[in-house]
């Protein structure tokens, strides 16, 4: 029986495109709280809409109106306001989180999640800013190894302060 290798030589590749991408019930308010917590943006995809609503290509009732334009109903993306994004649909091709609407309700802890780095000693005040904007503190955390703060956004999905 001979064994195949399956180890390839390290060639120079693209990186691959990535994001993250978060289950939500409402997708825009998500949008708007992780773009305030992070210093984000919302990204903008009203151009490619408005391209595909007349064309027949997408129905209306896929679309809402959000921040005075129009947007996807079960979708809003915010992307770091530096990064490269692409001018006729707005998407982003950097650091990038998609909110996704689902129907049902998170019901266990994440597998996955962020930690936020303010920097500094700026983590007490940057934890009252996102109790502000609608985070919640679930637990403060001193071990030998560090300290930090464990939070909630507004639909419980967990995250680190540190």
């Amino acid at each position: 029986m001979t064994q195949t290798s399956t180890a390839q030589t390290p060639t120079p590749a693209t990186p691959v495109h990535w994001k993250v991408v978060v289950d939500a019930a409402d997708p825009h308010a998500q949008a708007d709280f992780w773009a305030a917590a992070l210093h984000y943006v919302v990204e903008d995809h009203s151009a490619l809409i408005e391209k595909l609503l007349p064309a027949g290509a997408v129905p209306e009732a896929l679309t809402v109106e959000s921040h005075g334009r129009r947007a996807w109903r079960d979708l809003a993306a915010v992307r770091h306001p530096d990064d490269p994004y692409e001018e006729e649909s707005g998407t982003g091709r950097g650091r990038r989180l998609l909110f996704q609407r689902v129907p049902e309700e998170k019901t266990v802890k994440n597998r996955l999640h962020l930690d936020l780095h303010p920097g500094g000693d700026r983590r007490d005040e940057e934890s009252a800013r996102l109790e502000a904007l609608g985070a919640r503190v679930l637990r403060r955390v001193e071990e030998p190894s560090g300290s930090w703060i464990v939070m909630a956004d507004p639909e419980g999905n967990e995250f680190c302060l540190h």
